[in-house]
């Protein structure tokens, strides 16, 4: 018998790259309280204390499924802030009472920039990382998907280590610079995606939204710098590691929540670009939906009932929409999830 979650893998899977069979709705579990501030690969906290957390959220995503039954596919979700592959390469890390950790500078120059050397795997905080994959999967079996940290793109990494007034003038007056180091970053996502699909094959390469789809569809990374750039900045320095992350894994999702609407044509240029997530501008939805209908599955997360409601009135014949609600008690997301579903039924 096929069992609830299995079908939800095949429905995902379809919404990604098959047969369209109706829009996907995924309801957020309350959120676990964390032991402490920062995130496991930074804090100075033992990984077991963040690993009862992480095995609560995973838990708590059997339990939703179990009971408001909607489209989701629970994972082990190892989550972290932005900061990750920055304090790889020795950024100092803030770590706030009540935010997510963030890392400061390292480089004001490009004479800086030039002497950091790309990490390997086992610096400290990518070294947690896989640690906690290997202690998820000691406590839940090989069968269980396990999730990937923040991933920002490699210009995103870079606009974190070097500081970012700077990087962003030299990224005009000193762009070879930048270059080298943006390929830096890349060379260090390649290393990490490849050994954490060798390590952990029954993975979940998603990080923003809460969503799943199988690893050959590609990986995910969020490109919020994208705001900030020109077309032709966009096109020079992120476009062409976009797309060789999207040609090595079999495709690419990507999260943006920057002011880039101007970068949509752009963004269509990426090859297999599966899911898009935007935090949408003025405008609204309607251009992403003119645009992108028929080639991405517009993600769309933590908004109200009554926006996805206007969405689907929006929606083209070829609109493929993931819906990622916002954390309810079970008994409200169940009823919000029976609503939704009734206004765009899900074919099996």
């Amino acid at each position: 018998m096929i069992t609830l979650e299995q079908e939800n893998r095949r429905f995902l899977t379809d919404l990604f790259a098959g047969q369209f069979r109706g829009h996907a709705i995924i309801m957020d579990p309350e959120p676990q309280p964390a032991p402490g501030p920062g995130d496991y690969a930074v804090s100075d906290l033992p990984q077991s204390v963040w690993l009862d957390r992480i095995l609560r959220d995973y838990e708590a995503q059997l339990t939703l499924l179990e009971r408001a039954q909607h489209d989701a596919v629970p994972y082990v979700r190892l989550t972290t802030g932005t900061e990750l592959f920055a304090a790889a390469f020795g950024c100092p890390v803030h770590i706030y009472a009540d935010s997510p950790a963030a890392a400061r500078p390292i480089a004001f120059s490009a004479e800086e920039a030039d002497l950091l050397t790309e990490p390997s795997l086992t610096a400290t905080p990518l070294e947690r990382v896989f640690e906690m994959a290997r202690m998820v999967r000691r406590r839940v079996g090989p069968d269980v998907a396990i999730g990937v940290p923040d991933i920002q793109s490699a210009y995103d990494i870079a606009a974190l280590i070097w500081n970012k007034e700077d990087f962003f003038i030299a990224s005009v007056q000193e762009p070879s610079a930048v270059r080298r180091l943006v390929q830096k970053c890349q060379n260090l996502l390649m290393h990490f995606f490849n050994a954490f699909i060798a390590e952990f094959p029954e993975c979940n390469l998603c990080h923003c939204p809460n969503a799943w789809a199988p690893p050959d569809l590609g990986v995910w990374l969020s490109e919020d710098e994208a705001g900030s750039l020109s077309v032709g900045m966009f096109e020079e320095f992120c476009l062409p590691h976009l797309n060789e992350l999207s040609d090595t894994f079999g495709g690419l999702f990507m999260h943006c929540c920057a002011t880039a609407d101007h970068q949509y044509r752009s963004f269509k240029k990426i090859r297999r670009l599966r899911g898009l997530n935007r935090v949408f501008q003025a405008p609204g939805p309607k251009p992403a939906i003119d645009l992108f209908s028929g080639d991405t599955v517009l993600m769309v997360a933590w908004t109200n009932e009554e926006d996805v409601y206007k969405m689907l009135d929006m929606a083209r014949p070829d609109t493929r929409f993931l819906f990622n609600m916002g954390a309810q008690p079970i008994s409200e997301a169940q009823r919000t999830y029976e609503r939704l579903r009734t206004r765009c039924p899900r074919v099996s």
